[in-house]
């Protein structure tokens, strides 16, 4: 479970989690706030880059750190929305699109690697597109002021969380349709079609 450098990496992710939470809870004014979250968001998503790169490069790839690695992603970021709303950064309806697809396609991942046939939801570069967004939007959001005296992170922030979210629902329905023959049959037989 600790047995290597890029699990423990991915485990710091887990546990930046309720750091994340009780960064606005510590006693210091909203700004102080917004950048401990900011700094603990964004050093979270620098280890799960490196994790992987450490993983690959170093061969330590396993199935737990497999497992792990995309529960720790989708854990802070669905954190890091539910903080979002309840400060009045984003709405609901963002966040429940964007958490919403994330379970629907853990969950279709899952049931598609039981039938065999988990290569038809890979990965696509509508998800990566949509991740990146999410990846500036969240800690611009977070923030929440004015970056080195050059702009105000929010304006941003929302326009890209709503791409975030708009991909979101391209990506989703790009998955599902890949998945509908094997969802359709009920059994791995059945051909992906591009």
């Amino acid at each position: 479970m600790f047995s290597n450098l890029p699990t423990l990496l991915t485990w710091t992710r887990v546990l930046a989690i309720p750091l994340l939470v009780g960064a606005f809870f510590l006693p210091l004014d909203a700004a102080a706030q917004n950048l401990a979250a900011t700094v603990l968001f964004v050093a979270a998503a620098l280890t799960d880059w490196l994790d992987g790169w450490l993983a690959r490069r170093w061969g330590q790839t396993s199935a737990f750190g497999a497992f792990l690695d995309p529960v720790a992603d989708k854990l802070i970021v669905c954190v890091a929305l539910v903080m979002l709303v309840h400060l009045g950064r984003i709405g609901p309806v963002i966040a429940a699109i964007i958490v919403g697809r994330e379970l629907t396609i853990s969950a279709l991942r899952e049931w598609m690697a039981q039938m065999g046939a988990r290569a038809s939801v890979a990965v696509h570069s509508i998800g990566k597109l949509k991740t990146v967004a999410q990846l500036v939007a969240i800690p611009l959001l977070l923030f929440d002021g004015v970056l080195a005296g050059l702009f105000h992170t929010r304006p941003l922030g929302t326009w890209l969380i709503w791409a975030a979210a708009a991909l979101t629902v391209w990506s989703m329905t790009y998955y599902l349709r890949r998945a509908w023959p094997v969802l359709r049959d009920g059994h791995a037989g059945a051909q992906v079609r591009d």
